[in-house]
């Protein structure tokens, strides 16, 4: 298909993630406040939305302590900048398989299998505007580690979400994904339009090649709106890919370190990059607000 440039485009910061990132840079945020911290730097330097995980403060090991999450929204709800909330759901779907000749010897560092409503239990008491549903499973780069989330937990959690009114932004990591994604929309457990993360380069899902790239653009519906990423150095360059394919961008350190070689990051450097490319490219840049009226996104505090 041809290509229709985004004009108005907005940025999300993926604030901290839960790779095992924590120890190989001193700039990626572990507890509560350095994460709320991060997020406002972010969203002053230009970004409309922030995804973000939790960490144990201590270990920087990934987490999905309810009160944690709380303490991170409140903080940046409470800032005088204003920011589209999104936050993960993926955690709870995790599986270390024993070694190949007693696979069902589950590591129990790195396994964590959770049931739907405990997956979203902080969606529920915390009420961002967004949150994320990785429409599929598959395996990571890790030898044994299995990213879990059958279709009927994809139901489940996404029924879950729907009826507590906070958007799912799909996070499609490879062809299929979008396939079921499409497929929970026609069955009316997600609304439409709907929103997508395309995540490329993430092992061993789509490669981050621009054929790949397009292949999924090419899946997206055409009334639906999509981002889109690719881990470490091709981040910048799918900032401009991702605008010139008529989607949205996503930085921050869940998925690159470095600003340049040698020279580790900053969250709010990554998306001051991503708006200098943007601008550059003849596009603008969007605000939280827009990007509410945009997507039908409803701003609330929780009880």
């Amino acid at each position: 298909m041809p290509l229709q440039m985004n004009k108005e485009v907005f940025i999300t910061c993926a604030v901290t993630g839960s790779g095992g990132t924590q120890d190989r840079s001193p700039h990626v945020p572990r507890s509560p406040e350095q994460i709320a911290d991060s997020a406002i730097a972010a969203a002053k330097a230009g970004a409309a939305i922030v995804h973000c995980h939790v960490r144990d403060p201590e270990t920087g090991a990934p987490s999905r302590d309810t009160r944690m999450f709380r303490e991170v929204t409140e903080r940046i709800r409470d800032a005088d900048t204003d920011v589209v909330l999104n936050l993960t759901a993926g955690m709870g779907g995790d599986i270390v398989f024993g070694d190949v000749e007693n696979p069902m010897q589950l590591s129990q560092q790195g396994t964590d299998m959770a049931g739907a409503s405990e997956r979203v239990a902080h969606v529920a008491d915390c009420l961002p505007e967004i949150c994320t549903l990785d429409c599929g499973t598959m395996n990571f780069a890790e030898a044994d580690y299995v990213m879990t989330n059958t279709p009927g937990m994809l139901v489940a959690m996404g029924r879950m979400m729907t009826e507590l009114g906070v958007k799912p932004e799909i996070e499609a990591f490879d062809t299929g994904h979008l396939w079921y994604a499409k497929q929970l929309v026609a069955d009316g457990i997600l609304d439409s339009p709907a929103l997508v993360q395309l995540c490329m380069g993430v092992p061993w899902g789509a490669p981050d090649d621009l054929n790949t790239f397009m292949a999924m653009v090419n899946n997206v519906p055409d009334d639906w709106t999509f981002s889109a990423f690719a881990l470490g150095r091709n981040q910048m360059a799918y900032v401009a890919a991702a605008v010139l394919a008529g989607g949205n961008v996503r930085v921050g350190l869940e998925d690159n370190l470095w600003l340049g070689k040698g020279e580790l990051a900053q969250n709010w450097q990554l998306v001051e990059r991503a708006v200098t490319i943007v601008e550059n490219m003849g596009a603008k840049v969007i605000g939280p607000e827009e990007v509410r009226q945009k997507l039908g996104l409803q701003k609330r505090a929780p009880k």
